[in-house]
């Protein structure tokens, strides 16, 4: 199975579906390589990057699910390396 290098990140407006996003990446910790999640206290929001090693569909999954919840902005960037 090929998998991509992606670093998903997040911005976190609202903390109402903070547990869930929590829950969702939990879900997916056997994909993830490494998380880093910033508070940026001045603008009252959360940013986090989530590097992630797994196949495309796998990724697209778990960012559009992550992109559903209210108050939580998700952008993905690939690594040009696939894997098999």
């Amino acid at each position: 199975m090929q998998t991509r290098i992606a670093v998903i990140g997040i911005i976190v407006e609202q903390t109402d579906e903070v547990s869930e996003l929590n829950r969702l990446l939990h879900t997916y910790r056997d994909y993830i390589i490494g998380r880093m999640g910033i508070p940026y206290r001045q603008r009252n929001i959360n940013i986090i990057s989530v590097a992630v090693d797994a196949p495309q569909d796998v990724i697209s999954a778990l960012t559009g699910k992550i992109g559903r919840l209210a108050g939580i902005s998700t952008k993905t960037a690939y690594s040009k390396v696939v894997s098999d």
